[in-house]
């Protein structure tokens, strides 16, 4: 991998925008030395979700309108880091805050970059057996319902393009495998 990555220089990165979420650069490349081109590249503090598990074995879904695709998506509970905050941590309060209700014992599924091409997201995935019932405190800005689902339903979910989001997909797919179902 090494002998690939010494043909690429960075030469600058400008920054274009910083918005609340992300900063949009556009970098300066330099190949073989010998010609430069531009990148952009989008810088994101990074992120986490959670598969929460029910009590009869169903995970717990939201529901929510995309601006992005125009579309509702069904996705794991998740959402960005707080200044300070560790992954696991974040997982917990985004689910509860979400779906209403609050993981208790928590492990660690996968890791992922969502947009290697252009972006630095890196979501954190964990899952929890452990729920205990809160209430919603969901974002002045966010409009999500609950929906819960066997594992079998929603892999079937993702083979029939009805569920589209990359970090559920990954989700659901590694507690599949890891819990050997």
């Amino acid at each position: 991998m090494d002998k690939i990555m010494e043909h690429y220089k960075r030469i600058n990165r400008e920054l274009v925008s910083k918005g609340s979420v992300i900063d949009y650069y556009q970098d300066t490349i330099e190949v073989n030395g010998e010609k430069r081109v531009t990148f952009d590249y989008i810088d994101h503090k990074g992120a986490s979700a959670m598969v929460p598990v029910d009590s009869d074995g169903k995970i717990i879904l939201v529901r929510q309108y995309r601006m992005a695709i125009d579309q509702e998506t069904l996705e794991l509970p998740a959402g960005g880091l707080n200044p300070g905050e560790d992954n696991k941590a974040c997982a917990i309060r985004e689910c509860e805050e979400e779906t209403g209700y609050r993981p208790g014992e928590t492990h660690h599924l996968i890791d992922l970059y969502t947009t290697v091409a252009f972006c630095n997201e890196r979501i954190s995935i964990y899952y929890s057996k452990d729920l205990t019932i809160t209430h919603q405190n969901l974002d002045e800005d966010e409009f999500v319902s609950t929906e819960r689902y066997t594992v079998d339903e929603l892999v079937q979910m993702i083979l029939d393009g009805k569920i589209v989001d990359a970090k559920t997909i990954a989700g659901i797919l590694s507690y599949k495998t890891k819990m050997g179902l």
